[in-house]
């Protein structure tokens, strides 16, 4: 048997958690329903993808609303799991993934033997005015 053929809504992240989405979606809009993570034009929301119509308004807000709750639920143990224990530094304050070495801009164009890079230069003519 064929799958039904499947729409694919967006909606934003605000007042979501992904969590609790994950949990409800399917209970609104049926077992074959999906969400995902998605951004759409900068901004980073939800992609549910459906045989049928998206989520209504009433559903949304329950979302929006279980979602309030769960936040408090995990503030609440965070707060209980150690609350003589201040927070070491503010919560979105930015983690360094990696860093670049001080070498970057010196290698640049070089392969790791230190020789320099073949690769032609791909002008938008064909790259022929950097081969004279």
């Amino acid at each position: 048997m064929a799958s039904p053929p499947m729409n694919k809504y967006w909606i934003p992240h605000l007042d979501i958690h992904k969590k609790v989405i994950t949990q409800e979606l399917q209970y609104y809009l049926g077992p074959d329903a999906t969400v995902r993570p998605y951004t759409r034009e900068g901004e980073d929301g939800f992609l549910i993808t459906t045989p049928g119509g998206c989520l209504t308004d009433e559903q949304i807000d329950d979302i929006c609303l279980k979602s309030k709750e769960m936040w408090e639920r995990q503030a609440a143990a965070r707060s209980q799991s150690k609350p003589e224990k201040p927070l070491k530094r503010p919560l979105h304050q930015p983690v360094l993934i990696s860093k670049a070495s001080g070498e970057g801009s010196r290698r640049r164009g070089r392969d790791r033997r230190g020789h320099i890079s073949r690769r032609p230069y791909d002008d938008k003519k064909g790259g022929e005015a950097c081969r004279k």
